[in-house]
């Protein structure tokens, strides 16, 4: 047998010695969970990244670039507060109207299966609607005559109106403080070719001074339910983990801080990889990753 083949047979026999680890028992990949995303922080049933939070809400919220975001089938929104004692998020619409600045809006839509519902302070108000539109249909009572001129009033004082092709103080015959009539659920839906407008503004406040509407709040809340709060969350935070989800069934997983998960929660849990199936991994790795590295020192 020739020099080389011997150190073939040799080399073969010493990874025929080390056990190859079915990808099977190496650890699943544990989320690392975050409690802030920019400036807001972050608490169940939210999460900063997938895995993190509850399910249910995991595929509207996400945290991308430092930023908090809802995503609906109209788009992704920026999430500008959350008041966790009042179970309510704030959303903005990059393209809404305000009084500063008014331009052509895309639609809104809130998914019927959605966790999240609209709260009873939002306004909505459509802008530079058609003569034409649905909204006037006479049958439908759609728009809130009463109160709703004063509001239509005060947007249409605003400078940004000119953003639409309006003027500053123009007739409002082609506003609506939009109030449908069916309600489908925890939908919502807002189409704004449909209903032949060129923009909405969505308020949920008039920031102290109704006369103002340079103070107005514009934005869409949404209510969201709280009843996911479990008392098996509240011992994983007790125990300094994150709430989140894991497997196919996305079942519950306290998420720790160490990088390790568990059923219930992180008292004495390390890393992912601690406890005897990490350690025999780390010892056969280490056992032959050092034979190899003699057999080819002396190759």
């Amino acid at each position: 047998m020739s020099l080389t083949s011997s150190w073939q047979w040799l080399l073969l026999n010493i990874f025929l010695f080390v056990p190859i680890i079915s990808s099977s028992h190496i650890p699943p990949i544990v989320p690392t969970c975050r409690d802030k995303c920019g400036n807001l922080t972050i608490k169940y049933p939210f999460g900063s990244d997938y895995g993190c939070g509850h399910p249910d809400f995991a595929r509207y919220i996400k945290c991308t670039s430092g930023e908090l975001r809802f995503s609906s089938g109209t788009g992704a929104y920026t999430v500008s507060t959350i008041d966790y004692t009042t179970s309510t998020i704030v959303i903005t619409d990059l393209f809404m109207s305000t009084c500063s600045s008014m331009q052509n809006s895309g639609s809104f839509r809130l998914d019927r299966a959605s966790p999240f519902t609209l709260s009873s302070q939002d306004i909505f108000i459509l802008l530079g609607c058609s003569r034409t539109s649905p909204v006037f249909d006479p049958n439908e009572d759609l728009c809130d005559t009463g109160s709703g001129l004063h509001l239509c009033k005060g947007l249409y004082s605003c400078d940004g109106v000119t953003g639409i092709g309006l003027e500053p103080n123009g007739p409002i015959s082609s506003c609506c403080v939009y109030e449908p009539i069916m309600e489908f659920g925890s939908g919502y839906g807002l189409d704004l070719p449909k209903l032949q407008c060129s923009s909405y503004a969505s308020m949920y406040g008039f920031g102290g001074d109704e006369t103002d509407p340079m103070k107005w709040q514009f934005g869409i809340s949404l209510e969201y339910n709280d009843s996911y709060y479990t008392e098996t969350c509240k011992d994983c935070e007790a125990s300094g983990g994150f709430c989140g989800f894991a497997g196919f069934k996305q079942s519950f997983s306290c998420i720790c801080r160490g990088g390790g998960n568990s059923t219930t929660n992180c008292y004495g849990r390390g890393y992912a990889w601690s406890g005897t199936l990490g350690h025999k991994i780390r010892s056969k790795i280490s056992f032959g990753g050092g034979l190899l590295f003699w057999v080819l020192l002396l190759l």
